[in-house]
């Protein structure tokens, strides 16, 4: 046994709630990895037009998921197209409605308000209506608390609540959060994942190191 192939939309029986999210991404600035997964009640399928926010091509900025990422219901990614300029006495966006309005407006403006890409790593459980604002990168192993709003960059590992999200806790001390990293399981090919779930799975990180050793080089 494999696991479920990462190229299906509906990944096991009765999941019409839920798709591994590569496989409806169609926009060439967003890029999600294998088995990263969104649940809704409502067309999960349709996440890049309702969850993925104000990303407009002229901005140019990106969204990257990582893999293995669980996203609840309602999680949402503002992105860069969001900002409006404030060097004026007014942050009214007229330039963008023509007709005469876009007139001496220098659009380069928006280029360098921008905050960069907007990148999420590996294993990060997102809690229902959980939001990540323009430019945020998130660290693999994170978990998001219900409605928990990220606007500065969240570390490896890190439990976030509130809004504006603020970091409760670490989940592992630094030690264990650095060997996991360099462990890096979801790089593994799946067949090496699925070998070794109990490892995964479980709390027991020489168990764990020591099934990175059978991925070797494969891994990555």
């Amino acid at each position: 046994m494999h696991g479920p192939s990462p190229h299906t939309v509906h990944p096991f029986k009765g999941a019409q709630h839920t798709v591994f999210l590569k496989n409806v991404i169609t926009h060439p600035t967003i890029e999600v990895g294998d088995y990263t997964y969104y649940n809704d009640d409502d067309r999960p399928e349709d996440f890049e037009n309702r969850n993925v926010r104000y990303h407009f091509d002229f901005n140019g900025d990106r969204l990257k998921i990582g893999r293995f990422c669980a996203l609840a219901q309602g999680t949402t990614f503002i992105m860069n197209g969001a900002n409006h300029a404030m060097g004026g006495f007014s942050t009214y966006p007229f330039s963008i409605f023509g007709k005469g309005w876009e007139k001496d407006f220098d659009f380069s403006i928006f280029h360098r308000e921008a905050r960069g890409d907007t990148l999420v790593g590996h294993d990060v459980w997102f809690g229902t209506n959980a939001t990540v604002m323009p430019g945020v990168s998130i660290g693999s192993g994170a978990i998001f608390g219900a409605h928990a709003v990220a606007a500065s960059d969240i570390p490896p590992y890190a439990i976030v609540v509130g809004n504006p999200g603020r970091v409760m806790r670490q989940r592992f001390d630094p030690e264990t959060i650095g060997r996991l990293l360099k462990i890096a399981w979801w790089d593994w090919p799946v067949e090496t994942i699925t070998r070794h779930l109990h490892a995964i799975r479980g709390a027991d990180l020489a168990a764990l190191e020591k099934a990175a050793l059978d991925a070797g080089p494969q891994a990555g």
